[in-house]
């Protein structure tokens, strides 16, 4: 038997890669909300904790501990008639650096007539030299309600980390009543920190979150909103297509200055449903 030469090149390693999906969805029967339809296939796991009321909460789970180049992850949430969801994750989903391709996150996510969806995930922290594309593609039949957050913090400030390349690409198409009502397309990359330091985009925070709200009458909240994000963030209401829609963005210094207007101002959007427990500063 031949060994090889300790001299020859030894052969490419080959990566192991993400492939991951999850399925949920939920139905009002009997008064409640409850389970209808669960699926978890690799990496991808969804844990629903014991609540007291009619909320539905569920928490995603992705085992392989953050995404990396070639990583694929997907999301399924379906939301009944007349029936409520809390959707959040266990823990903040970390980008890390990618030697070649880029992480992909797939989230499609319906609400059925008369219900309504929270999507509450916690911060996507991205690493120097991280790479991710993400998309949403959110169907709201006609009197759903949608609140939507999603926090996205580059590297860990507390650490002295300064992620200054990387690629963070993020789409959201959302549309109600079948009518295009949200379309945005954001992107950095590949000098991240360099596109962070200009004014009209985060004028060097490291830190930001989008949050929207399409409901009936979104203006009600707006005063009180503005008060919580101050001088660093901003709101607007429109009226689309007969939706109403609340849109808020806010930078911060640090995910957790930038988290605690978060947990202000999603108490103030969630109502009575509050922050989910995995929301804990």
């Amino acid at each position: 038997m031949e060994f090889p030469s300790t001299t020859d090149p030894a052969p490419p390693a080959e990566m192991q890669r993400v492939a991951a999906a999850g399925h949920l969805a939920v139905r009002r029967t009997a008064g409640r909300t409850r389970l209808a339809r669960l699926f978890q296939e690799g990496a991808a796991k969804i844990r629903m904790p014991a609540v007291t009321d009619d909320l539905f909460e569920a928490v995603l789970i992705n085992t392989a501990g953050g995404l990396t180049g070639g990583d694929r992850l997907a999301w399924r949430v379906d939301v009944g008639e007349g029936a409520a969801a809390s959707v959040t994750t266990q823990a903040c989903e970390k980008v890390y650096r990618a030697a070649e391709d880029r992480a992909g996150v797939w989230c499609n996510l319906h609400v059925g007539r008369e219900a309504s969806l929270a999507w509450l995930p916690q911060e996507t922290i991205v690493y120097r030299g991280g790479a991710l594309s993400r998309r949403f593609e959110v169907d709201l039949d006609a009197g759903a309600r949608l609140l939507m957050v999603e926090a996205t913090v580059f590297g860990r400030t507390a650490m002295g980390e300064n992620v200054d390349r990387g690629t963070f690409r993020d789409r959201w198409r959302i549309r109600r009543a079948g009518r295009l009502i949200h379309a945005e397309d954001f992107s950095l990359g590949p000098e991240i920190a360099v596109t962070l330091a200009r004014g009209a985009v985060t004028a060097g925070a490291p830190a930001m979150a989008t949050v929207l709200l399409v409901e009936d009458e979104p203006g009600r909240h707006l005063d009180a909103a503005r008060s919580i994000l101050g001088d660093r963030g901003g709101a607007s209401v429109w009226s689309v297509g007969g939706s109403g829609k609340l849109l808020a963005r806010l930078v911060g210094d640090d995910g957790y200055s930038l988290r605690k207007r978060l947990v202000s101002l999603v108490g103030l959007l969630n109502g009575k449903a509050g922050l989910p427990k995995t929301w804990s500063l």
